[in-house]
């Protein structure tokens, strides 16, 4: 959503390094720059100006004048205004003290509202609470028999009494929307469900009627959160249409839908900013888990291409199997071998992550390798797997068996050429000798010794290895030194005392003197 606007960024701040203070003209040429890109990611233009004034004022003061990296330093201005312009902190859900949470979602028609109830109700689902969906889009054709679909597949009931409007009757739509919303909150109570989600119609523009049932639905319900869920690429029509919003239902968060698009993102730096209103999730995808808390300051991160690690972290704790993990760290612990089924249940476990684009465009540098990530082809993990699935349990276990033969057939079997079969069986030769050395304490090779660690360095409290002195290039030199050498080892024999295995310091050794049980004295070497 944002590569354009990041690497407009990321190029502006490229050309302030190296540079020990910043002139007057090097802040406004940077601001340009900003003001550029901002402008060219669809940002409103009164957004644009109070950012760059902001940053400009900033820039000029104390706070990087008197810094050690200017560069650095302006960057982290541009930063903290974004996160500022996003809404400043994370806003959750405010959940209600007594009743069921009611949560009304509002929105242009095309917007997504359908199916992020559905994401909304699997994300809170997951937190632990009871959720029940309400279906009072009763002007689109076929709205209440899609979100009873997504509903199913998010595993939450859903409150349908009206079908709604059918394609043969798209002027006569089926029930009042406000006596459905106001009947599924009743039933949410008898039911005990602790949120209600209300899907309600979208709107075509700025629709006085519709504007109108929105406000009646939100008088009859009362509802704690009313939700304006945005399309993320709808650009600088994203202001006039929040404003509208705002005024007609007066939302209390944004939901950002469509977020993995390639837009230019600049609704979601415009809206948050001009309607004072906070950014509370982003939908980044079509399937229900793409679904994620807006966090401001990991959001500007992204922008700025810092990453965003902690999402990534957190997305590695929902997934990722605890029991599996201890298995394998056992395994490591008592030196095991890394077999092929241990690398399928490890893909696993990535896969149940979801999208390895999406995951290694969150760390730190990412935009400078986009172009490889975008040629990345996910499907590569499917015939990774499709391969080691080929095998049979015997050859996954022991790969060193896999002769020609088995290598054609398991090429055969999982569709792909044997060089490929090849390849990873070679890839995988490498990554069981790597965890061999690490798992004895070699550490990883080609390192240095690291604490705890084992590595190339030498071990603690071993003696370095004596250098051989060089022979000289003398004959007769050499001769000398020879002769000398083997004078010293010849002394150095006869210098060792007999008995000193046992302390005793030259001398005979007599066992007499030692207190042994009868007829032992034969097996010790100083008796006769």
């Amino acid at each position: 959503m944002f590569n354009s606007l990041s690497d407009r960024l990321t190029a502006t701040f490229k050309n302030l390094r190296g540079k020990g203070r910043l002139t007057e003209a090097d802040v406004d040429a940077t601001v340009r720059e900003i003001r550029r890109a901002l402008l060219d990611a669809d940002v409103a233009v009164p957004v644009v100006r109070e950012f760059t004034a902001r940053v400009r004022e900033r820039a000029l003061g104390a706070e990087v004048s008197g810094a050690l990296n200017p560069s650095q330093q302006i960057v982290k201005i541009v930063n903290e205004e974004l996160v500022e312009i996003l809404g400043g902190e994370t806003r959750r859900i405010r959940l209600a003290k007594t009743g069921p949470t009611i949560i009304m979602l509002a929105g242009l028609q095309g917007a997504g509202k359908t199916t992020l109830a559905g994401k909304l109700s699997k994300y809170l689902k997951a937190q632990g609470h009871s959720p029940m969906l309400v279906a009072c889009d009763l002007q689109r054709p076929n709205a209440v028999t899609q979100l009873q679909v997504v509903g199913q597949r998010a595993g939450v009931p859903v409150f349908a009494p009206h079908p709604g409007a059918t394609s043969a009757e798209l002027d006569h739509p089926a029930g009042d929307p406000v006596a459905v919303a106001r009947a599924g909150v009743e039933e949410a109570k008898r039911t005990l469900h602790d949120v209600v989600i209300v899907d309600t119609a979208g709107r075509l523009g700025v629709d006085v009627e519709m504007m109108e049932q929105a406000r009646q639905i939100r008088q009859a319900i009362v509802p704690n959160e009313v939700l304006f869920v945005i399309d993320s690429m709808i650009g600088q029509d994203a202001v006039n249409t929040a404003m509208a919003f705002d005024e007609g239902v007066n939302f209390t968060g944004i939901v950002l839908s469509k977020l993995d698009g390639d837009a230019r993102g600049g609704a979601a730096l415009s809206v948050a900013s001009v309607t004072g209103k906070p950014v509370m999730f982003a939908s980044t995808g079509e399937g229900l888990d793409d679904f994620e808390l807006f966090h401001p300051d990991r959001m500007a991160s992204r922008i700025l291409d810092m990453g965003d690690v902690l999402t990534l972290i957190e997305q590695a704790e929902k997934s990722w199997d605890k029991d599996e993990a201890a298995r394998m760290a056992k395994k490591f612990a008592d030196q095991e071998d890394f077999t092929l089924e241990d690398f399928l249940a490890q893909m696993q476990q990535i896969r149940n992550m979801g999208s390895m684009k999406k995951m290694l465009m969150m760390m730190p540098g990412a935009q400078n390798i986009r172009q490889q990530l975008e040629q990345f082809d996910e499907r590569e993990i499917d015939r990774v797997e499709a391969i080691v699935r080929s095998m049979t349990p015997h050859e996954r276990v022991s790969p060193k068996i896999i002769n020609g033969s088995r290598r054609a057939r398991i090429a055969r079997g999982s569709g792909v050429h044997v060089s490929e079969v090849n390849g990873l069986l070679e890839r995988f030769a490498q990554a069981q000798k790597m965890m061999k050395k690490m798992a004895a304490g070699g550490g990883m090779p080609g390192m240095p010794g690291m604490p705890g660690m084992g590595g190339g360095g030498a071990r603690k409290g071993a003696k370095p290895a004596a250098k051989k002195k060089a022979r000289s290039g003398n004959p007769a030199k050499a001769a000398q030194e020879l002769k000398d050498a083997e004078a010293r080892r010849a002394a150095g024999a006869k210098a060792v005392p007999t008995g000193a295995a046992f302390g005793q310091q030259g001398g005979d050794f007599d066992p007499s003197q030692l207190n042994l049980p009868k007829g032992f004295d034969k097996f010790l070497g100083g008796s006769k």
